[in-house]
């Protein structure tokens, strides 16, 4: 099985694209929750899409980084006001709403944290 990326000596804004895309379709194999169910797709999907458009817009990588990050930061604040459809949370049914869904969150510090560590080597 080939994997997005294998093989690259550089990844382009373009790739790292490819990469998140193939990541969240691969949770897709394994998961049914999607964008709105407080989880962490509603930080990766938009997230991947911010990656993936500022490709396709010609941006240079930094600016790429931005955008996932904005995209990461702003899919995690969404779930504050969603009720839980998966995972533990969804026991707590309406009491879920008012906060951050902790897989959301903490894809959203994995994400920010990639792009500043990246953004280090670009400099």
């Amino acid at each position: 099985m080939a994997y997005a990326g294998e093989g690259l000596e550089e990844i382009s804004l373009k790739e790292l694209g490819e990469m998140l895309h193939a990541g969240l379709e691969g949770l897709y194999d394994i998961v049914d929750a999607r964008v709105g169910d407080k989880t962490l797709i509603d930080t990766l999907s938009p997230a991947t899409d911010a990656v993936k458009k500022a490709a396709e817009d010609g941006l240079d990588f930094s600016q790429g980084l931005e955008l996932l990050k904005k995209a990461a930061i702003e899919g995690r604040d969404s779930t504050r006001d969603m009720v839980a459809r998966y995972g533990r949370s969804s026991r707590l049914g309406e009491r879920s709403r008012g906060v951050l869904d902790a897989g959301a969150a903490s894809c959203c510090l994995i994400l920010t944290a990639m792009a500043d560590g990246i953004s280090e080597l670009l400099k």
